[in-house]
């Protein structure tokens, strides 16, 4: 294996291991310093938006904002922030607040299965062998999670599961939706007006000045902080980054490491209940986006 390529493979598995990390780091200050998720999306997209604009403005100069001329980029990048973006980042904050984020980063991971779904009635795609064992798994894979073997109560509440479920649906619409778009406009450009849009279309809801009543100590501003930087900022970076060395479809495959690293966190670090009959579910639906990235790849 080359320096290159090895260089590839530790940025994009950073990354993912910091977005799974991120995850645990927002449960803390949902569930022990009880922030707010609507307010902590409002922040976090704002300011990541901004930053990685002005990363944009070093690169492409003025193209940041005559991209605004372009009528259907409007409705393109509005579409993409409010329904994409904050979306994803709004349903996924708020399962982890209902749940933890073990199981809300799991959940979010079935998005490959509603891929599928959509391609199958949609596009009218025939399934293949290796489609029916993904969703097989998926399925099953949710059931054990879920369950963790006594059928008679969720191992998250309702609300929860809910939200984690449409935290892959969005997710699934946002990588059906940036696909054509990333082919006109590099990736930061669009994440960074994508989060813009996402942010003061939640920041409507819930402005990022009425900050919630609480004591903000040196942790809680520093656990806000790692949220925005090194959950948000640094591994959109490397993740993007790593596509110099490394094939997408390879880079897609390490991400795999975000469910495992916020398994990891959540119980070693916040104590969260996770069994053996859990750790198989987790692991077929794991399986199933290894299955289904892979036959993209081959595609």
């Amino acid at each position: 294996m080359n320096v290159q390529r090895s260089k590839g493979i530790v940025m994009a598995s950073g990354g993912a291991l910091l977005w799974g990390v991120s995850g645990t780091v927002a449960q803390q200050l949902f569930q022990q310093a009880m922030l707010p998720a609507a307010w902590l999306v409002t922040v976090r997209l704002l300011i990541s938006g901004g930053l990685f604009l002005l990363f944009c403005l070093r690169q492409e100069g003025s193209f940041v904002w005559r991209v605004w001329l372009e009528r259907r980029f409007t409705l393109q990048i509005l579409l993409f922030g409010l329904l994409g973006m904050l979306g994803v980042q709004f349903t996924y904050f708020a399962s982890i607040e209902s749940g933890n984020a073990a199981i809300a980063t799991l959940l979010q991971y079935l998005a490959p299965l509603f891929i599928l779904l959509y391609t199958m009635v949609w596009k009218r795609t025939r399934l293949t062998p290796l489609d029916l064992i993904g969703a097989t798994l998926a399925l099953a894979g949710t059931y054990l999670l879920l369950t963790g073997g006594n059928t008679a109560q969720l191992t998250v509440p309702l609300k929860g599961l809910l939200w984690g479920l449409l935290s892959g649906v969005s997710l699934a619409f946002y990588t059906l939706y940036s696909a054509p778009l990333l082919k006109k406009y590099s990736t930061p450009l669009l994440m960074g007006w994508g989060m813009l849009a996402g942010g003061t279309g939640m920041n409507l809801i819930h402005p990022f000045w009425s900050a919630p009543p609480l004591e903000w100590s040196p942790s809680i501003i520093g656990a806000i902080l790692f949220v925005i930087v090194l959950g948000t900022l640094v591994p959109f970076y490397l993740y993007i980054a790593s596509l110099r060395y490394i094939a997408p479809h390879e880079a897609s495959l390490l991400s795999c490491t975000e469910p495992v690293s916020a398994i990891v966190f959540s119980v070693l670090w916040l104590s969260v209940p996770f069994n053996a009959v859990q750790a198989i579910g987790a692991g077929m639906i794991v399986l199933m986006t290894l299955l289904i990235s892979r036959r993209a790849a081959e595609k």
